[in-house]
């Protein structure tokens, strides 16, 4: 789908998960509930997740490993699903490589008000999942306490996938999609106010980073460009 190709399946394996969004060429957002391992109640480990940006009928335009994922610190995996765990549901995802802008260019986030509480996504989704499904106008209900409550037609996967709100003539990131329930109004969806969420989860991305590993090279003597016999520690390992 043109211009939606930042949005992208996350699948560990080859199983299908959730949905995720690029916000920066190495930079994926997405639910927490959708980065932890149900069994263990841990973060899955470097290299289990894969981003599929643009998945469609089994190919994707671009694929990368998940390295180091960063959870909304109040988040807790078996927490009961309430008005708390649903504003902290929210994760960061480092890929192992960027993904350029010539073939995705991510999404910012959003800033201003929202015009007649319009809003749209575009998921994969349980019976959906082997294609990007966009809906193209849906509605903000409700706004409170840090919660979003939506009537998008969400499902099982569209976990983590971004609600958009028009700035100007672009589309940029409201919310997540949390959660979905029924009330009088029928189907439902819960997402969070981002506010500062995702600054705090690229802040522990940045502390968290793994350290480049050193490396030693000895030159000998007359090699390159050296003579003295010098040994040469280079953090690229180069």
């Amino acid at each position: 789908m043109y211009g939606w190709e930042a949005i992208g399946r996350l699948d560990i394996g080859s199983k299908f998960l959730c949905t995720g969004t690029l916000i920066a060429q190495d930079l994926v957002l997405t639910a927490a509930h959708c980065v932890f391992d149900k069994k263990t109640s841990e973060l899955y480990q470097p290299g289990e997740l894969r981003f599929r940006a643009g998945f469609s009928d089994g190919a994707a335009l671009a694929e990368r490993e998940v390295v180091q994922i960063a959870a909304h610190p109040d988040y807790g995996a078996n927490d009961p699903l309430t008005d708390a765990s649903v504003r902290a549901d929210v994760a960061l995802m480092r890929l192992d490589q960027p993904i350029p802008y010539s073939i995705a260019n991510p999404f910012a986030l959003h800033k201003g008000r929202v015009t007649n509480n319009e809003v749209s996504i575009a998921s994969y989704g349980r019976g959906r999942s082997e294609a990007i499904t966009r809906e193209r106008s849906c509605r903000i209900l409700d706004r409170f306490q840090g919660l979003i409550i939506f009537n998008c037609d969400i499902t099982f996967g569209s976990s983590g996938s971004a609600i958009l709100a028009k700035n100007g003539s672009r589309w940029q990131i409201l919310s997540v999609v949390s959660a979905v329930g029924t009330d009088h109004r029928g189907k439902i969806g819960f997402g969070m106010e981002l506010g500062g969420i995702v600054s705090n989860l690229k802040a522990i991305l940045r502390r968290d980073a793994p350290q480049p590993k050193a490396a030693i090279r000895r030159l000998q003597v007359g090699s390159g460009k050296s003579g003295s016999g010098a040994k040469f520690i280079s953090s690229g390992g180069g």
